[in-house]
């Protein structure tokens, strides 16, 4: 009996603790701008047969309808959109709202407590462990790998460039970001480029276009009802691939290290110092006196394949994009190349000369403002917090969409002009608030990878326009997009390319 009545007292405290928090939420969401919502279901009528193509299109026509701060209900979850500047700013920048969206807890399964999903202690660890990793002494073993895998990607074109015919870069991008991450992450070759049919590559798209269906699908979302849906199939089989390749690299690499000394492991019989993946450093690292475990180590090393992955193919695609379109930045960013490598076609790339390319650095950024890899990312509140005046609820998602920031009049002149030259303006004078510009978000949990990206970008962009002239396609149509966990082209990136020796 005395079982019975604690039961009903914690069930009942539970309920009460439940329907504050939703009082709560209701009280603070109604002050806010936003659409009509509906009970039970919320507003995922919006979204209902529009994702993952029409996503973007129906925020938009929320944005100009609520502005640049509103809320949705999906069920009776409360979203917060804000592409305000200013809100943005005071969000990024606490140290008290670290916690991520429930998005990110759809990418749990698959990344588990990495860095990208884990909270409190545990990500400041994890993020105190993972810091060095990205050093540039290290950074400059990476460079050697992207352009080795550069190489590899434009001699794939050759056959493009002989035919001159219109075809799409976007898959040939994310076989190249492919093996460049796996070598990167893990130290191994899955020569992606060469074998198209890749498993992984298949898996990877599967759990982003899961974990898009779990943010707005009120039956995908509910962990009650995900397992009665098709979706729960399709992620256990994708997980299966992931987490089975990603076992099996960390036991074989464990075994080597702990049969070879380190020092000799390091060099090959010539003497030539072998490149340390992002694996060996997981493997030699503690946390509090101790070695990692194979879990954690799993945990980092997918998350370092999915941030490193997908991300880079989306940027260096649009890129690729924007310069076949615009024929005199891909002169000056040709010009500028030649400058920094010479006559030689075929001289590896350092980490110095990619510094050196200035201008393509204002064109990366520029890309992204128009196309960051990240549409949108989130914050969980835990608490009320006062924001430029509004208040946040406890509970509340509220989701940052850079992809809209970046295309808003009130930050950006002429926005829908492709103009780098706006970047090389910027001072530390400029009145203009930086957090207009956040396609590697910022404040404490920015992104770690930001250089590794950047360098990976530049190597690859500068090997192919050495090589061939971007040209756009015969037939162009305006592009639309799709906002699943990057953003990708709904119809790819078609266009041509010719020799240029």
């Amino acid at each position: 009996m005395l079982v019975l009545l604690a039961v009903i007292a914690v069930s009942v405290s539970l309920a009460v603790l439940i329907y504050q928090r939703f009082a709560n939420a209701l009280y603070y969401a109604g002050k806010m701008g936003g659409p009509k919502a509906y009970p039970l279901i919320g507003n995922a009528d919006r979204f209902r047969g529009k994702l993952p193509e029409g996503f973007l299109l129906e925020l938009q026509n929320m944005i100009a309808e609520w502005g640049k701060c509103f809320r949705v209900w999906i069920g009776t979850n409360l979203i917060v959109f804000v592409t305000d500047a200013q809100k943005v700013e005071i969000l990024l920048s606490s140290q008290k709202m670290l916690d991520k969206s429930i998005q990110y807890d759809f990418l749990r399964p698959w990344l588990g407590d990495g860095l990208l999903t884990s909270t409190g202690r545990k990500w400041h660890s994890r993020r105190k462990i993972i810091t060095p990793t990205f050093h540039f002494k290290i950074l400059e073993q990476f460079v050697e790998i992207f352009d080795q895998q550069s190489t590899i990607f434009v001699k794939q074109l050759a056959s493009k460039a002989s035919s001159g015919e219109t075809f799409d870069i976007f898959p040939k991008v994310t076989l190249c970001a492919l093996d460049v991450i796996c070598e990167s992450a893990m130290g191994t070759k899955v020569n992606a480029q060469v074998n198209s049919e890749s498993e992984y590559v298949r898996a990877v798209k599967e759990m982003a276009a899961i974990v898009l269906q779990r943010s707005y699908n009120i039956l995908a979302r509910l962990d009650l009802t995900f397992k009665f849906t098709k979706y729960r199939k399709m992620q256990d089989h994708a997980l299966k691939v992931l987490h089975d390749y990603t076992d099996s690299v960390i036991r074989t690499r464990r075994q080597e290290l702990s049969k070879a000394n380190q020092n000799d492991d390091k060099e090959n019989a010539l003497g030539i110092r072998r490149k340390v993946a992002f694996l060996d450093m997981l493997l030699q690292t503690t946390a509090n006196g101790q070695p990692l475990t194979d879990l954690e180590i799993r945990e980092e090393v997918d998350t370092f394949m999915f941030e490193g992955h997908d991300t880079t193919t989306s940027a260096i695609s649009y890129l690729m994009d924007i310069l076949a379109k615009h024929p005199d930045i891909q002169q000056k960013v040709y010009e500028e190349i030649c400058v920094v490598f010479g006559e030689d076609l075929s001289k590896p790339a350092t980490l110095s000369m990619l510094n050196d390319l200035k201008y393509l650095d204002l064109v990366i950024k520029e890309t992204l403002r128009l196309y960051p890899s990240v549409p949108m990312y989130g914050r969980k509140m835990l608490e009320n917090h006062e924001i430029d005046g509004v208040v946040f609820p406890a509970g509340a998602d509220v989701l940052v969409v850079p992809f809209f920031m970046g295309r808003d009049p009130d930050y950006f002149d002429n926005p829908l002009e492709f103009r780098p030259e706006r970047f090389a303006q910027e001072t530390s004078a400029d009145k203009a608030n930086p957090y207009r510009y956040v396609p590697f978000s910022a404040g404490p949990r920015n992104c770690i990878g930001q250089k590794f990206a950047v360098a990976e970008i530049k190597s690859l962009v500068s090997k192919t326009v050495r090589y061939y002239e971007l040209l756009p396609p015969e037939h162009e149509q305006p592009h639309t997009f799709i906002s699943e966990l990057v953003l990708r082209p709904e119809r790819g990136i078609p266009l041509r390319i010719k020799r240029r020796v």
